[in-house]
């Protein structure tokens, strides 16, 4: 048998298998029935919910922290430390910074986000937006997500074992081993494709009827933008580097 025949059984079984599990993923989280909305889901959004669709409880906890700070509750400096100015929380979420924080009432703002985002008052909030059918249960978006991934590191591997059988194929089969691995190369791809136009939204922390509402907040609402779009939107600097001071990923995750 010839040395790049077994690469090519490799790549095609696994771009099979993971393209199947991001088909079996989508159907499922097509088929889920999503309760229709509540009466009072005619309102508008609240900021800590848009926050939520638009990127999730990390989202929840910027947004949090930056209204205290513009309603003077807490101090954000841009050497990345927060300090309690008006200890009185005025709802769960300032509750939950403020317990965040702790009886010191300073502390760097980076441990505060995960604190929040995994509080009561955030994980009430994602509840009663997947109730609502506004959100994406987390189930069904890791399941999709996690086979977006896959389909992903199988493109990526039939590429390498293409390029691997190359280098070991006699000349004579260099034109067939293209021709053969341009079939699970073209697979993943137009898995990937598809996908993006198809199950992508099912990806997201908002469903469809979720994504509707986001388009109507205000758009000259500072608090709003940074809501939808994240503490990148900001454009103050120190602001900026007071929210995003010592945290791994880039602004606004």
């Amino acid at each position: 048998m010839l040395l790049w025949v077994p690469l090519l059984l490799v790549a095609c079984a696994i771009a099979a298998l993971s393209c199947a599990r991001l088909c079996l993923a989508a159907v499922e989280a097509a088929a889920r029935p999503a309760p229709p909305p509540e009466p009072e889901r005619a309102r508008a959004l609240s900021l800590a919910e848009a926050a939520y669709l638009s990127g999730g409880p990390l989202r929840v906890a910027d947004l949090t922290l930056l209204s205290m700070h513009r309603h003077r509750r807490l101090l954000l400096a841009h050497t990345g430390w927060v300090t309690v100015v008006d200890p009185r929380g005025r709802d769960p979420l300032e509750r939950a910074v403020l317990g965040a924080i702790g009886p010191e009432e300073q502390c760097r703002t980076a441990p505060i986000r995960p604190l929040v985002a995994a509080a009561d008052p955030v994980r009430v909030l994602a509840d009663r937006l997947v109730t609502n059918g506004l959100a994406v249960p987390d189930g069904g978006r890791r399941s999709v997500a996690g086979g977006v991934r896959a389909v992903r590191g199988a493109l990526a591997l039939a590429l390498l074992l293409g390029a691997a059988a190359l280098l070991t194929a006699p000349q004579a089969d260099m034109a067939s081993v293209l021709g053969w691995f341009t079939m699970p190369v073209v697979l993943t791809g137009g898995c990937l494709l598809i996908a993006r136009m198809e199950v992508y939204p099912y990806t997201r922390w908002a469903s469809p009827a979720g994504q509707a509402l986001l388009g109507a907040l205000p758009p000259d609402d500072p608090l709003a933008v940074v809501a939808t779009r994240g503490v990148r939107a900001l454009d103050d600097p120190e602001l900026l580097a007071a929210l995003t001071a010592g945290r791994g990923a880039r602004p606004g995750h």
